[in-house]
C-alpha cells in the first residue's frame, strides 16, 4: 500500500512563509500528478496547486504569485513553498498523488495525506 506523508505546518505571523513536503512510500510503480488541497473549517476542500509528472503547473487564484509546486521525482516529495501568508490560508493542507502501484500497474489510484494544520495568525 501507498501511504502519503505531509511535514511542515505550524503557526506563522501574517506575511511569513511555510514550506510543506509531502513524501510519498510504498509499493510505488510510478507517481503522475500531485497536487495540494486544503481545507477549512466549515468549508470544502479546494485545489490550491498542482503539478503533472512533465512538470506543468496549476494554482488556485487566490495563491497565485504567493505559493510555488515542485516536486522531486527522485524523492517521491511534491513541496508547496508557501509566501506572503494571509490568515485566509488557514487551514489543514492535504497532499494528493495519482500513483500506480507495482501490484497494479496500469491502474491509477488516488492518495491522501492525513493532512498538516497551517495557521497564519499574529
Amino acid at each position: 500500500q501507498v501511504q502519503l506523508v505531509e511535514s511542515g505546518g505550524g503557526l506563522v505571523q501574517p506575511g511569513g512563509s511555510l514550506r510543506l513536503s509531502c513524501a510519498a512510500s510504498g509499493s510505488i510503480f510510478s507517481i503522475y500528478d500531485m497536487g495540494w488541497y486544503r481545507q477549512a473549517p466549515g468549508k470544502q476542500r479546494e485545489l490550491v496547486a498542482s503539478i503533472s509528472s512533465g512538470g506543468s503547473t496549476n494554482y488556485a487564484d487566490s495563491v497565485k504569485g504567493r505559493f510555488t509546486i515542485s516536486r522531486d521525482n527522485a524523492k517521491n516529495t511534491v513541496y508547496l513553498q508557501m509566501n506572503s501568508l494571509k490568515p485566509e490560508d488557514t487551514a489543514v493542507y492535504y497532499c494528493n498523488a495519482d500513483i500506480t502501484t507495482t501490484r497494479t500497474v496500469g491502474i491509477r489510484q488516488k492518495y491522501w495525506g492525513r493532512g498538516t494544520q497551517v495557521t497564519v495568525s499574529s
